[in-house]
């Protein structure tokens, strides 16, 4: 039961990531108005370790690409953990 509340967490975490990507490709949303600018706020709390470490290359950000393969792993991890111990 605790696997499938995290395993619903990481899902919830990445689906702010790829709805803030894209609203960034989209240039006619005002991020100062809600929800986008709470949607930019918890983004802005999950990228920071990563926009930390991996610089962007030229005009490509690519921390949002290695923040996924980061969760994922991470959330298999702690999964297999809790499921290993009957959570």
């Amino acid at each position: 039961m605790i696997s499938y509340i995290v395993s619903i967490l990481f899902r919830i975490i990445y689906l702010i990531i790829l709805i803030v990507v894209i609203l960034s490709w989209i240039p006619i949303f005002d991020v100062r108005k809600e929800p986008i600018a709470s949607l930019i706020k918890l983004y802005n709390i999950i990228m920071a370790p990563f926009k930390a470490i991996i610089p962007p290359i030229g005009m490509i950000d690519i921390s949002p690409l290695i923040a996924f393969i980061i969760l994922q792993l991470l959330e298999q991890f702690i999964v297999k953990l809790l499921m290993h111990f009957g959570l």
